[in-house]
């Protein structure tokens, strides 16, 4: 039932109906998936270009997203020795991808970032317990969720023409598959090679 309330259709509802808070909802609900990923920010950003159009769509989700996650990056930072960011802290994963970003700084943030379909909750908790800067993660925050989310609000802002237009849906569905298949590769190799030797 909780997914039932951000369906394409139900949230399409929303902005066609209600355009104040269809506006309100593209920008609040990006934000609010840094903090609840899961939450489909796909499907917002598709929903958001379709609705407003390419530029104004982009724009409400990327400055949610990125919005949402720098406060979860402030947030985490600011109270970062709870017990909770502890004992995520020990885990070998956040504990390797905290070394790569300490000794590579905003290059893998950025990478991980430019893909759809990497937890970016937990890169931006490993972001804030690493030592990089705030303007440093700020910049490959912006720039990497530029990436993942031009692409899917391009694909959003005319919708018809991938139902109208096989090959071009057989292309975009081959690029998300390729992004998807190269994103959990970087993750891999972050896991494999990130600790100190």
């Amino acid at each position: 039932m909780f997914h039932d309330l951000f369906t394409p259709e139900t949230l399409q509802f929303w902005v066609e109906q209600h355009p104040l808070w269809g506006l309100f909802l593209g920008f609040f609900l990006p934000f609010a998936e840094a903090f609840l990923p899961v939450l489909p920010i796909v499907v917002f950003a598709v929903v958001n270009a379709n609705a407003f159009g390419l530029p104004l769509g982009f724009f409400l989700t990327w400055s949610g997203a990125v919005l949402g996650a720098y406060a979860v990056f402030m947030v985490v930072r600011r109270y970062g020795q709870s017990r909770f960011v502890k004992k995520l802290n020990r885990h070998p994963y956040v504990e390797k991808m905290m070394w790569r970003i300490n000794e590579q700084g905003v290059i893998p943030l950025f990478v991980l970032l430019c893909f759809p379909f990497t937890p970016s909750f937990l890169i931006n908790i490993v972001g804030a317990l690493s030592n990089i800067k705030q303007r440093h993660y700020l910049l490959a925050t912006m720039t990497g969720k530029a990436v993942m989310l031009l692409l899917l609000s391009y694909i959003g802002s005319d919708l018809r023409s991938f139902i109208t237009q096989p090959l071009k849906s057989v292309a975009v569905i081959v690029i998300l598959a390729a992004l998807w298949f190269i994103g959990k590769k970087v993750e891999a190799y972050y896991h494999a090679h990130g600790g100190r030797k």
